[in-house]
Protein backbone atom coordinates (compact mmCIF):
# COMPACT_ATOMS: atom_id res chain seq x y z
CA UNK A 1 0.00 0.00 0.00
CA UNK A 2 1.23 3.54 -0.68
CA UNK A 3 2.01 6.07 2.01
CA UNK A 4 -0.74 7.51 3.62
CA UNK A 5 0.69 11.18 2.00
CA UNK A 6 0.40 9.83 -1.56
CA UNK A 7 -3.03 8.67 -0.46
CA UNK A 8 -3.94 11.96 0.63
CA UNK A 9 -2.34 14.09 -2.36
CA UNK A 10 -5.03 11.58 -4.34
CA UNK A 11 -7.83 13.35 -2.86
CA UNK A 12 -6.52 17.13 -1.42
CA UNK A 13 -4.07 19.35 -2.68
CA UNK A 14 -1.29 19.37 -0.23
CA UNK A 15 0.55 22.78 0.69
CA UNK A 16 4.25 23.11 2.32
CA UNK A 17 3.75 25.32 5.44
CA UNK A 18 6.99 26.58 5.34
CA UNK A 19 9.53 28.85 4.31
CA UNK A 20 11.96 26.55 3.84
CA UNK A 21 13.34 26.34 0.12
CA UNK A 22 14.96 22.97 0.49
CA UNK A 23 12.48 21.07 2.53
CA UNK A 24 9.87 22.36 -0.28
CA UNK A 25 12.10 20.92 -2.80
CA UNK A 26 12.10 17.66 -0.99
CA UNK A 27 8.08 17.24 -0.38
CA UNK A 28 7.31 18.75 -4.31
CA UNK A 29 3.97 20.10 -2.76
CA UNK A 30 1.34 21.54 -5.41
CA UNK A 31 1.44 24.88 -3.52
CA UNK A 32 3.58 26.55 -0.36
CA UNK A 33 2.19 29.20 2.87
CA UNK A 34 4.11 31.43 4.29
CA UNK A 35 3.71 33.98 6.84
CA UNK A 36 5.93 36.17 8.71
CA UNK A 37 6.90 33.49 11.22
CA UNK A 38 7.99 30.89 9.00
CA UNK A 39 9.93 33.76 7.18
CA UNK A 40 11.22 35.04 9.63
CA UNK A 41 12.84 31.58 10.10
CA UNK A 42 14.01 31.04 6.63
CA UNK A 43 15.69 34.54 6.35
CA UNK A 44 18.44 32.96 9.16
CA UNK A 45 19.21 30.21 6.46
CA UNK A 46 22.18 30.67 3.96
CA UNK A 47 19.51 30.02 0.91
CA UNK A 48 18.05 33.33 1.83
CA UNK A 49 20.87 35.96 2.14
CA UNK A 50 21.36 36.50 -1.29
CA UNK A 51 17.53 37.45 -0.92
CA UNK A 52 18.09 39.73 1.71
CA UNK A 53 20.77 41.37 0.12
CA UNK A 54 19.05 42.05 -3.24
CA UNK A 55 16.16 43.11 -1.27
CA UNK A 56 17.98 45.64 0.94
CA UNK A 57 20.52 46.97 -2.01
CA UNK A 58 16.75 47.13 -3.72
CA UNK A 59 15.41 49.70 -0.80
CA UNK A 60 18.18 51.98 -0.96
CA UNK A 61 17.87 52.74 -4.38
CA UNK A 62 14.15 53.55 -4.12
CA UNK A 63 14.92 56.35 -1.84
CA UNK A 64 12.82 57.54 0.82
CA UNK A 65 12.60 57.99 4.84
CA UNK A 66 14.46 54.91 7.03
CA UNK A 67 10.97 53.90 7.39
CA UNK A 68 10.52 53.65 3.89
CA UNK A 69 13.20 52.09 3.06
CA UNK A 70 12.84 49.08 5.62
CA UNK A 71 8.94 48.98 4.15
CA UNK A 72 10.26 48.27 0.79
CA UNK A 73 12.72 45.63 1.86
CA UNK A 74 10.64 43.54 4.04
CA UNK A 75 7.66 43.63 1.28
CA UNK A 76 10.86 42.81 -1.93
CA UNK A 77 12.36 40.00 0.56
CA UNK A 78 8.65 38.16 0.89
CA UNK A 79 8.44 38.60 -2.78
CA UNK A 80 11.58 37.10 -3.84
CA UNK A 81 11.06 34.33 -1.41
CA UNK A 82 7.78 33.98 -3.22
CA UNK A 83 9.15 33.95 -6.31
CA UNK A 84 11.72 31.51 -5.12
CA UNK A 85 9.07 28.99 -4.41
CA UNK A 86 7.24 29.54 -7.31
CA UNK A 87 10.38 28.13 -9.69
CA UNK A 88 9.61 24.68 -6.94
CA UNK A 89 5.66 24.43 -6.99
CA UNK A 90 3.75 24.00 -9.73
CA UNK A 91 1.20 25.53 -8.29
CA UNK A 92 0.39 28.97 -6.13
CA UNK A 93 2.70 30.81 -2.97
CA UNK A 94 0.46 32.67 -0.76
CA UNK A 95 2.37 36.17 0.72
CA UNK A 96 1.17 37.79 3.32
CA UNK A 97 -0.12 41.65 4.71
CA UNK A 98 2.25 43.30 7.30
CA UNK A 99 -0.41 41.98 10.22
CA UNK A 100 0.06 45.36 11.79
CA UNK A 101 -2.62 46.40 8.77
CA UNK A 102 -5.44 43.83 9.96
CA UNK A 103 -7.41 46.37 11.05
CA UNK A 104 -7.21 49.05 8.46
CA UNK A 105 -9.14 47.92 4.87
CA UNK A 106 -7.22 50.90 2.58
CA UNK A 107 -4.07 49.77 3.97
CA UNK A 108 -4.37 46.43 3.54
CA UNK A 109 -5.21 47.24 -0.21
CA UNK A 110 -2.54 49.19 -0.71
CA UNK A 111 -0.35 46.76 0.59
CA UNK A 112 -1.46 43.99 -1.78
CA UNK A 113 -1.12 46.34 -4.56
CA UNK A 114 2.18 47.14 -3.32
CA UNK A 115 2.77 43.05 -3.06
CA UNK A 116 1.29 42.55 -6.77
CA UNK A 117 3.46 45.55 -8.68
CA UNK A 118 6.41 44.28 -7.50
CA UNK A 119 5.57 40.43 -8.00
CA UNK A 120 5.06 41.48 -11.71
CA UNK A 121 8.54 43.67 -12.36
CA UNK A 122 10.19 40.29 -11.21
CA UNK A 123 8.23 38.71 -13.90
CA UNK A 124 6.14 36.62 -11.57
CA UNK A 125 2.80 35.58 -13.11
CA UNK A 126 0.14 37.14 -10.75
CA UNK A 127 -2.32 34.99 -11.40
CA UNK A 128 -0.23 32.08 -9.14
CA UNK A 129 -0.23 34.70 -6.36
CA UNK A 130 -2.55 34.48 -3.17
CA UNK A 131 -2.24 37.74 -0.97
CA UNK A 132 -2.45 36.51 2.79
CA UNK A 133 -4.81 38.88 5.23
CA UNK A 134 -6.11 38.20 8.46
CA UNK A 135 -9.86 37.41 8.89
CA UNK A 136 -10.86 40.54 10.64
CA UNK A 137 -14.10 42.52 9.54
CA UNK A 138 -11.24 44.99 7.75
CA UNK A 139 -9.06 42.28 6.17
CA UNK A 140 -12.38 40.34 5.20
CA UNK A 141 -13.77 43.87 3.24
CA UNK A 142 -9.85 44.41 1.78
CA UNK A 143 -10.19 40.98 0.42
CA UNK A 144 -13.59 41.65 -1.36
CA UNK A 145 -12.42 44.80 -3.02
CA UNK A 146 -9.19 42.95 -4.26
CA UNK A 147 -11.42 40.18 -5.62
CA UNK A 148 -13.72 42.22 -7.54
CA UNK A 149 -10.07 43.34 -8.97
CA UNK A 150 -8.76 39.80 -9.76
CA UNK A 151 -6.23 39.80 -7.18
CA UNK A 152 -7.07 36.72 -5.18
CA UNK A 153 -6.80 36.36 -1.32
CA UNK A 154 -6.08 33.90 1.54
CA UNK A 155 -7.95 34.51 4.43
CA UNK A 156 -5.90 33.50 7.56
CA UNK A 157 -6.14 33.78 11.15
CA UNK A 158 -9.77 32.01 11.18
CA UNK A 159 -11.39 30.38 13.69
CA UNK A 160 -14.87 30.35 13.75
CA UNK A 161 -17.70 29.77 11.57
CA UNK A 162 -18.71 33.33 11.46
CA UNK A 163 -15.35 34.16 9.92
CA UNK A 164 -16.06 31.66 7.34
CA UNK A 165 -19.22 32.51 6.33
CA UNK A 166 -18.34 35.99 5.90
CA UNK A 167 -14.99 35.48 4.01
CA UNK A 168 -17.57 33.08 1.68
CA UNK A 169 -19.94 35.91 1.02
CA UNK A 170 -17.24 38.18 0.31
CA UNK A 171 -16.24 35.93 -2.56
CA UNK A 172 -12.43 35.37 -1.08
CA UNK A 173 -10.32 32.78 -3.45
CA UNK A 174 -9.02 30.45 -0.28
CA UNK A 175 -9.63 30.45 3.71
CA UNK A 176 -7.01 28.81 6.03
CA UNK A 177 -8.55 27.89 9.69
CA UNK A 178 -6.07 26.76 12.21
CA UNK A 179 -6.96 23.51 13.32
CA UNK A 180 -4.49 23.13 16.03
CA UNK A 181 -4.21 26.77 17.49
CA UNK A 182 -8.23 25.89 17.97
CA UNK A 183 -6.80 22.78 19.84
CA UNK A 184 -4.74 24.28 21.96
CA UNK A 185 -7.39 26.92 23.38
CA UNK A 186 -9.41 23.87 24.21
CA UNK A 187 -6.76 22.11 25.85
CA UNK A 188 -5.98 25.27 27.94
CA UNK A 189 -9.35 26.60 29.05
CA UNK A 190 -10.52 22.45 30.34
CA UNK A 191 -9.45 19.37 32.10
CA UNK A 192 -8.64 17.79 29.19
CA UNK A 193 -4.87 17.18 28.40
CA UNK A 194 -6.00 15.79 24.50
CA UNK A 195 -8.96 15.22 22.36
CA UNK A 196 -8.84 12.57 20.09
CA UNK A 197 -8.49 13.50 16.42
CA UNK A 198 -12.44 12.92 15.81
CA UNK A 199 -13.48 15.00 18.55
CA UNK A 200 -10.72 17.32 17.92
CA UNK A 201 -12.72 20.63 18.00
CA UNK A 202 -10.06 22.53 15.33
CA UNK A 203 -11.03 19.40 12.98
CA UNK A 204 -14.74 19.75 13.94
CA UNK A 205 -14.49 23.32 13.20
CA UNK A 206 -13.03 22.76 9.27
CA UNK A 207 -15.06 20.17 9.14
CA UNK A 208 -18.21 21.68 10.12
CA UNK A 209 -17.19 25.01 7.47
CA UNK A 210 -16.57 22.18 4.79
CA UNK A 211 -19.83 20.81 4.73
CA UNK A 212 -21.32 24.21 4.74
CA UNK A 213 -19.24 25.52 1.81
CA UNK A 214 -20.34 22.47 -0.63
CA UNK A 215 -24.00 22.19 0.74
CA UNK A 216 -24.45 25.83 -0.08
CA UNK A 217 -22.54 26.34 -3.44
CA UNK A 218 -19.43 28.61 -2.33
CA UNK A 219 -16.26 28.43 -4.23
CA UNK A 220 -14.23 29.26 -1.77
CA UNK A 221 -11.48 26.71 -1.31
CA UNK A 222 -10.96 25.52 2.35
CA UNK A 223 -7.19 24.51 3.53
CA UNK A 224 -7.04 23.36 6.85
CA UNK A 225 -4.00 24.84 8.69
CA UNK A 226 -1.95 24.80 11.74
CA UNK A 227 -1.72 21.11 12.85
CA UNK A 228 -0.70 19.43 15.73
CA UNK A 229 -0.62 15.88 15.06
CA UNK A 230 -0.81 13.55 11.80
CA UNK A 231 -4.24 12.46 13.17
CA UNK A 232 -5.79 15.91 12.65
CA UNK A 233 -4.81 15.60 9.10
CA UNK A 234 -6.42 11.81 8.54
CA UNK A 235 -9.78 13.35 9.53
CA UNK A 236 -9.64 16.20 7.35
CA UNK A 237 -8.61 13.90 4.34
CA UNK A 238 -10.66 14.96 1.40
CA UNK A 239 -10.64 18.51 2.67
CA UNK A 240 -9.99 21.09 0.00
CA UNK A 241 -6.59 21.51 0.75
CA UNK A 242 -4.03 21.05 3.65
CA UNK A 243 -0.74 23.12 4.52
CA UNK A 244 1.24 20.59 6.21
CA UNK A 245 4.43 21.28 8.07
CA UNK A 246 7.62 19.31 7.01
CA UNK A 247 7.90 17.26 9.77
CA UNK A 248 4.20 16.05 9.92
CA UNK A 249 4.98 15.55 5.87
CA UNK A 250 7.35 13.00 6.85
CA UNK A 251 5.13 11.51 9.39
CA UNK A 252 2.40 10.61 6.85
CA UNK A 253 5.13 9.66 4.14
CA UNK A 254 6.80 7.11 6.61
CA UNK A 255 2.67 5.43 7.25
CA UNK A 256 1.71 3.28 5.16
CA UNK A 257 -1.37 2.21 6.76
CA UNK A 258 -5.10 3.09 4.68
CA UNK A 259 -6.40 6.52 4.93
CA UNK A 260 -10.27 6.99 3.95
CA UNK A 261 -11.60 9.68 2.68
CA UNK A 262 -13.27 11.77 5.42
CA UNK A 263 -14.88 14.88 3.54
CA UNK A 264 -16.07 15.07 0.19
CA UNK A 265 -18.90 17.29 -2.08
CA UNK A 266 -20.68 14.34 -2.76
CA UNK A 267 -21.61 13.61 0.40
CA UNK A 268 -21.33 17.21 2.14
CA UNK A 269 -24.51 17.81 4.09
CA UNK A 270 -25.26 21.28 6.19
CA UNK A 271 -27.75 22.56 8.94
CA UNK A 272 -26.47 25.84 8.42
CA UNK A 273 -27.74 28.33 6.54
CA UNK A 274 -26.47 31.66 4.69
CA UNK A 275 -27.89 35.23 5.60
CA UNK A 276 -26.49 38.49 5.22
CA UNK A 277 -23.82 38.98 7.54
CA UNK A 278 -23.30 42.75 8.22
CA UNK A 279 -20.66 44.62 10.57
CA UNK A 280 -23.03 44.25 13.54
CA UNK A 281 -23.61 40.36 13.09
CA UNK A 282 -20.02 39.69 12.68
CA UNK A 283 -18.52 41.26 15.76
CA UNK A 284 -21.32 40.01 18.08
CA UNK A 285 -21.40 36.72 17.09
CA UNK A 286 -17.15 36.81 16.86
CA UNK A 287 -17.17 38.31 20.33
CA UNK A 288 -19.28 35.54 21.28
CA UNK A 289 -16.62 33.15 20.38
CA UNK A 290 -13.67 33.71 23.61
CA UNK A 291 -11.75 31.05 21.50
CA UNK A 292 -12.16 32.53 18.27
CA UNK A 293 -11.12 36.10 20.14
CA UNK A 294 -8.61 35.53 21.79
CA UNK A 295 -6.53 33.23 19.33
CA UNK A 296 -7.31 35.87 16.17
CA UNK A 297 -5.72 38.72 18.52
CA UNK A 298 -2.98 36.43 19.88
CA UNK A 299 -2.10 35.81 15.93
CA UNK A 300 -2.14 39.55 15.09
CA UNK A 301 0.12 39.80 18.01
CA UNK A 302 2.07 37.13 17.18
CA UNK A 303 2.81 37.71 13.70
CA UNK A 304 3.53 41.22 14.10
CA UNK A 305 6.55 40.99 16.45
CA UNK A 306 7.99 38.27 14.00
CA UNK A 307 7.42 41.14 11.42
CA UNK A 308 8.97 43.39 13.70
CA UNK A 309 12.04 41.32 14.11
CA UNK A 310 12.14 40.90 10.88
CA UNK A 311 12.41 44.54 10.06
CA UNK A 312 15.26 44.41 13.11
CA UNK A 313 17.46 41.98 10.90
CA UNK A 314 17.50 44.18 8.08
CA UNK A 315 18.04 47.45 9.94
CA UNK A 316 20.73 45.68 10.64
CA UNK A 317 22.45 44.68 7.56
CA UNK A 318 21.77 47.92 6.16
CA UNK A 319 23.68 49.58 8.82
CA UNK A 320 26.28 46.89 8.26
CA UNK A 321 26.56 47.37 4.19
Amino acid sequence: MSSKLDQLKSMTTVVADTGDLEAIARWQPRDATTNPSLLLKAAASEAYRPMLDKAVAWAASQGGSNAEQLADATDMLAVLAGQKILDVVPGMVSTEVDARLSFDTSATIDKAHKLIRLYQQQGVDTGRVLIKIASTWEGIRAAEQLEKEGIHCNLTLLFSFIQAAACAEAGAYLISPFVGRILDWHIANSDRDSFDPADDPGVQSVSRIYNYYKTNGYNTVVMGASFRNAGEIEMLAGCDRLTISPALLQALQEDEGELPRRLSPDTASSTDRPGNIDERLFRWEFNEDAMATEKLAEGIRRFAADQIELENRIRQMSRAA
